[in-house]
């Protein structure tokens, strides 16, 4: 796959990279529900979230085996306490939502929270960094992150709020996500101006080709949307409706097979 990739001047060059079959992977995740839970992040990031609501989002976590339970940090340890021993790992924001904190605070409360339980770390880029034309500040405090994660044998996710980039800063953010050694490119917070599109989702895919994961989120609430986005080429989806999408997926195979002729 040839994607266009940015140099170290202004200007866009092209390179090659390896091929990721979208199409296989999303024929694969929407096979049963238990696998398309295993794709989903079961997500609550509402501010005003309690802490009966987080209980009930790790229980669901764990009955339904979502790929983990995101919480914001406060609630990790009650998260990583009920998860225990279920084998679902806990996520948690970091520099949420707007990704302006200076990259030692970033870089302090992933250390923290990966001593808490915390095994994925969905962090925000610097964005002012990022649009100023700072792209080597704006990488070192991707790295930042990245390397508290790879100490910890967590799993690093970079939300680039695509949004709010144009195109060329979507693909410098992206050359310098992956360039970190980050595990997923991540599309929005959900709190922005926009959330995921099948757009954006294709374009982080061409640029990764294969050597990282891209994960959707930002509005995706039904099972025709998390499809377009599994079909543009995500593997991940970060959705706080993951019962439901996972309920209507159900739903949707026992009709088939009851419809389908003997």
């Amino acid at each position: 796959m040839r994607v266009m990739e940015p140099n170290t001047s202004d200007e866009i060059v092209v390179a090659t990279r390896g091929t990721f079959d979208a199409a296989a992977f999303s024929v694969s995740a929407l096979a049963t529900p238990a696998s398309l839970a295993a794709v989903l992040d079961h997500t609550l990031l509402k501010p005003e979230a309690t802490r009966d609501q987080v209980l009930a989002l790790c229980q669901e976590a764990a009955e339904h085996r979502f790929a983990c339970a995101m919480v914001n940090p406060t609630w990790v340890p009650l998260a990583t306490s009920v998860l225990a021993g279920t084998g679902i790992p806990v996520g948690v924001v970091i520099g949420f939502p707007l990704g302006a904190n200076l990259s030692t605070t970033k870089r302090d409360e992933a250390r923290e929270m990966v001593q808490l339980g915390a095994r994925e770390l969905d962090m925000v880029l610097n964005i002012g960094m990022l649009k100023s034309g700072l792209y080597e500040q704006a990488e070192a405090d991707i790295r930042s992150v990245v390397e508290v994660g790879r100490a910890a044998g967590a799993v690093v996710k970079v939300i680039l709020e695509t949004c709010l980039l144009s195109m060329p800063e979507k693909l410098r953010a992206a050359e310098m996500v992956i360039h970190t050694g980050a595990d997923y490119l991540k599309t929005s917070t959900g709190f922005s101006t926009a959330g995921a599109t099948a757009a954006d989702v294709a374009l982080l895919r061409g640029i990764a080709g294969d050597r990282c994961g891209v994960k959707a989120s930002g509005g995706i609430r039904t099972l025709s949307d998390a499809r377009v986005m599994l079909d543009a080429g995500a593997t991940r989806i970060g959705a706080s409706a993951g019962v439901r999408i996972v309920e209507e997926l159900s739903s949707t195979l026992a009709a088939t097979a009851t419809t389908a002729p003997i």
